[in-house]
This record gives C-alpha cells, sequence and structure tokens, in this order.
C-alpha cells in the first residue's frame, strides 16, 4: 500500500497530460509560456479573486508574500509552531522573527483566541496555517488583525487547496493566500510549483516583480527580487490534473468522513478534548471537522497512544504512516532562540501523538478498511 497513490491518478489522466506536455515541448517556451496565464487565471477564478501569481515553490509564495508586503529585519510575524519548516523559515530569512502561538487541540490549527496577547508594535502580519486540509478559524484571525490596525493576513493553505470554509475557498479569505504544488499536495504538480493569491492589485504586481529577479520590465529593476518561477512543464501538468481536481475534493473529503465513521468505532475513539492535553492517550482520539469547514485532507491525521510501537506495527503489516509533526518549530534547534517566550503546551503534546494514515483521492475503499482494521488490532494490543 502507499502513504499517497499518484500512479493511478497519472494513469487516469495520462491522454491530457501527454497532451499538455507535447504542446509546452513544441512551443518552446519553457519559462513563461502561455500555460503559465492559462493556469493563473483558472486558479483565480476557483479561488474567487482578482489576481493568482505561480511561483517555483510553496516555500516561495510565502516567501514572495512577505517580501511583498515589504516584513524586513526587526519586524515580527505571528504564526503557528505546528507545521513544517518553511512557515517559519521565510520569516527568519528576512531577518524578521518568527513569533509562535499555540493552536486548538481538537484540529491542530492556531488558536484565534490565543493571538491578539502576540500582537506587538512590531507586528507585520500573521500567518495562520490551515493545516491537514482545513482552514483555520479565517473570520477570527481577520477580526483580530483589522481590530489591531488591519494587520495584514497571509493564509499558508500549502495543505487545503480546494478546501472551503463558510462557502469560501482556501487562499481567498485574507490579504493573501498561498498554496503549494507539491507532488503529494490536493492539487500537485511534478516537481516543484506554488502560487499566491490576493485581491489586491499592488501586492499582486508586487509579487509578480519580486518572482523576476524584482523587474518591471526586462532589465528594469524596481525592487529587491529573487528567481521565483512556476515553469511551464509544471503549470501544463497542473493543467492535465484540472478537470479531475473536483472529483478528487469529494472523493478527500467522502474518504475523511469515512476514516472518521469507522474510527469512531475503535475503542476510545472519540475527538481529542481540551482535558486530554498533557495527558497520556488511553487510546485512538480523532481529530474534528471544525464548523463550516470543508476538509480536502491532505493527510487524515490522528492521535495514538505509544506512537513509535504503532508505527512500527503498521509498518511490519504493510501499512505506511506518517509524522506531522514530531517536533513543534519553537522547540526546533534552529529556530528557539526566536521566541523565548512561546507557551506551546497544545503544539507539543499533539507532536507527540499524531499519526497520518494512507490517504488520497484513490485510496480504495478495501484499502481504507484494511488500515482501519490494522490499526484497531494494533491498539488493542497496546496498554497505556
Amino acid at each position: 500500500m502507499q502513504f499517497i497513490d499518484l500512479k493511478t491518478q497519472q494513469q487516469a489522466i495520462k491522454p491530457e497530460l501527454d497532451r499538455r506536455i507535447a504542446e509546452v515541448l513544441a512551443h518552446g517556451q519553457y519559462i513563461m509560456g502561455p500555460e503559465v496565464a492559462e493556469l493563473e487565471q483558472t486558479l483565480a477564478n476557483f479561488v474567487g479573486v482578482k489576481h493568482c501569481v505561480t511561483v517555483a515553490s510553496g516555500t516561495e509564495a510565502l516567501l514572495i508574500s512577505l517580501m511583498a508586503l515589504g516584513v524586513g529585519p526587526g519586524d515580527e510575524v505571528i504564526t503557528s509552531p505546528f507545521t513544517f519548516a518553511a512557515s517559519a523559515e521565510v520569516i527568519a530569512l528576512l531577518g524578521a522573527r518568527p513569533v509562535f502561538v499555540d493552536v486548538e487541540p481538537h484540529t491542530g490549527n492556531i488558536d484565534a483566541r490565543l493571538i491578539a496577547e502576540r500582537i506587538g508594535d512590531r507586528t507585520r502580519a500573521i500567518m495562520p496555517i490551515s493545516l491537514y486540509g482545513q482552514l483555520a478559524d479565517m473570520e477570527a484571525i481577520c477580526a483580530v488583525a483589522a481590530d489591531h490596525g488591519h494587520i495584514p493576513v497571509i493564509e499558508d493553505g500549502a495543505q487545503s487547496f480546494g478546501a472551503q470554509r463558510n462557502g469560501k475557498r482556501s487562499c481567498g479569505m485574507s490579504t493573501i493566500g498561498c498554496s503549494s504544488f507539491f507532488p503529494s499536495k490536493p492539487l500537485g504538480c511534478y516537481g516543484d510549483g506554488g502560487a499566491l493569491f490576493t485581491d489586491d492589485d499592488t501586492l499582486a504586481q508586487a509579487a509578480r516583480e519580486i518572482r523576476v529577479h524584482g523587474q518591471s520590465k526586462r532589465y528594469v529593476h524596481t525592487r529587491i527580487g529573487l528567481g521565483g518561477r512556476m515553469d511551464t512543464l509544471q503549470c501544463a501538468i497542473v493543467l492535465a490534473k484540472w478537470p479531475r481536481f473536483a472529483w478528487e475534493v469529494e472523493q478527500r473529503h467522502a474518504l475523511g468522513a469515512e476514516y472518521t465513521r469507522q474510527l469512531a468505532e475503535v475503542a476510545h475513539a472519540v475527538p481529542v478534548s481540551s482535558d486530554e492535553v498533557g495527558l497520556p492517550l488511553s487510546g485512538l482520539r480523532t481529530l474534528a471537522l471544525a464548523p463550516g469547514n470543508r476538509s480536502v485532507y491532505a493527510q487524515y491525521t490522528a492521535l495514538v497512544p505509544h506512537r513509535d510501537v504503532v508505527q512500527g506495527e503498521l509498518k511490519s503489516a504493510g501499512i505506511p504512516t506518517a509524522v506531522h509533526y514530531p517536533i513543534p518549530l519553537n522547540e526546533q534547534p534552529a529556530y528557539r532562540s526566536f521566541d523565548a517566550d512561546a507557551r506551546t503546551p497544545v503544539a507539543s503534546w499533539l507532536a507527540e501523538h499524531v499519526i497520518s494514515l494512507p490517504m488520497g483521492p484513490d485510496l480504495s475503499w478495501d484499502d481504507q478498511r484494511q488500515v482501519v482494521g490494522l490499526l484497531s488490532e494494533v491498539l488493542a494490543g497496546v496498554s497505556v
């Protein structure tokens, strides 16, 4: 069994994939070819914003967003500690300081109720991460930002492209939304790629200039930039995947709901509660789908006791798993010094227990039942 099945998807789209790649090879515009603009318009329409700017990766999307906002040395950006390093990495690369706010135990997303107390005179942006495929509480986060001088909000939607919250799409609910087209993401290419989304004309123009070394036109450099373009072939691959994407989103939603239903039949498989934070788990726990959210389940992540033992037993049975994420960023050697005042007990507790199960739109129902059945057997033999 594969953790994410990309082969079945490729077989399903192969005629369109071959056609799209052949067209790029025929016209030879490998950088900023027509497929780039086509993809940007397609995705902007889907998200419901004026501008989509494709870039070389999800990391570049975050970095360019911060650069477009003018974030630099001495500034602070509030973000989550329970995520991949790229979210804090881009802040530090610009000489700014990541400020970490703890997360909700039932979703793993940043706790909007805790953000205000960490806002200071140097706060230049707030960067929530829409973890595991569902949006953070964007309405509450944007309201806090507005109450404190309209601080820009950048949604890191690398794991949530295609998800919705109260009818609005990921990457379209904040000042800037960012996504990744890394192959394992809900909408992936066959290499690195990413995009940022905004309704702000000025920020969009800045982002377009930054991604081509700060050029407003050839050899006219109006700002400091970088080489951050998404190449034409990768845009063509995403376009080849696009006709199937709506079906994949629905399939992910159905598979995620079915995981939750089946796991609820496993002993103690109830959504995690705040009362359990800091305590050893007595059994399997599931994360919750927040009200108003429709997740794309980039990962299906649950919480288990004795994770190393559980992972080992599942691996022996041919079931791959992953841990997203084992160490909060504020506890990582490279980031400890940035925010000594961070208090993130929920993130630390989740990091000890989370386990991601095989997931993807082409996961078969039989394989899913096998995963749940074996997980149940393993947990039955594990004592706290």
